[in-house]
């Protein structure tokens, strides 16, 4: 049976990776990790156990009493929460990722998915069709920690032969949890003011453009890359994922068809500026060539989705 360990499973990307895993590997099959004890749902449905990826000794323990041989390491401190706290937003983001890139190394797991993200990108970057290689000059801390990572990512698998493979997630849009203090949260924020009927204040201005995806295209694209054959992978730093690019006001617009009493203002924060430092949309040709990657959703049927399964009580 594949042994899969998931680090930092109580997230908006973990909690539901976990289940399709399961899902598609077998119950037993994946070890869902976060720092403390979940409220409901991981630990319940298959194996669990708490792991602080800073704890190097911890994560050893763990990887050897389940047999662990694939990682996806998925703790961060993401971008607008990272800028509040950035020695320890660098410390957690970078130690995580070498304690898991070491055990790779020493063979003592084979395999490992580690996210990068559209912050990797700046100022100076191309806004629109970003290419997969492009000028990168991050300006938050989330940002140049994940830059780092990548290069660090590529090295191992240059010099050690480590199997990791990454994405660079643009925005992305769940139901089934809370956001966790990234800049493109407004977009899933809107939708549970949308389902209470309360006006919405959005901390990005109306014409803001920036890369989204629906987190079940995020999901099948984060096991198909893990799942293609090794000789199909050609880039080990991260590739560029593209899904639906939109602004507030587009997105204001969509959710609107469904709540036509919906209303919505404006008041740009400290997030504007880190959201202009990202592009507007995305090339991901190398993602689609190399291992077939295609989305399935558009803003249209993502609204939707969205809309009618969000729970208001869950965000009160």
């Amino acid at each position: 049976m594949k042994k899969i360990l998931v680090i930092g499973a109580g997230g908006q990307i973990g909690s539901e990776l976990v289940v399709e895993l399961r899902k598609r590997f077998g119950a037993d099959s994946t070890v869902a990790s976060d720092i403390r004890e979940p409220q409901s749902g991981l630990s319940g449905e298959g194996p669990f156990e708490v792991l602080d990826v800073m704890d190097n000794e911890r994560l050893k323990e763990i990887v050897a009493k389940h047999e662990i041989k694939e990682v996806y390491l998925l703790a961060a401190l993401l971008s607008a929460t990272a800028e509040k706290n950035p020695e320890f937003a660098w410390k957690l983001n970078m130690e995580g990722l070498f304690n898991v890139l070491n055990l790779a190394k020493e063979g003592v797991i084979k395999k490992v998915f580690w996210p990068s993200s559209i912050a990797v990108f700046g100022p100076t970057t191309p806004k629109k069709d970003t290419p997969q290689l492009t000028i990168m000059e991050p300006s938050t801390v989330y940002g140049i920690s994940k830059l780092a990572g990548e290069r660090w990512c590529e090295y191992y698998a240059n010099q050690y032969g480590v199997d990791v493979r990454s994405i660079r997630y643009p925005g992305l849009l769940s139901y089934t949890t809370l956001p966790g203090g990234g800049t493109t949260d407004y977009a899933v924020d809107i939708f549970y003011s949308a389902k209470k009927n309360e006006p919405f204040s959005c901390f990005l201005k109306e014409d803001t453009a920036l890369p989204m995806m629906y987190m079940a295209d995020a999901i099948r694209a984060t096991v198909d890359l893990m799942e293609a054959p090794d000789d199909s992978i050609k880039i080990r730093s991260s590739y560029n994922l593209a899904g639906i690019s939109f602004t507030p006001k587009e997105i204001y617009e969509a959710v609107k068809k469904l709540n036509p009493d919906f209303t919505i203002e404006y008041n740009p924060d400290f997030r504007q500026q880190i959201a202009d430092s990202w592009p507007g949309s995305i090339d991901d040709s190398a993602a689609q060539t190399d291992w077939g990657w295609n989305p399935e959703y558009d803003l249209e049927s993502t609204a939707k989705i969205m809309f009618d399964n969000v729970l208001t009580e869950v965000h009160d």
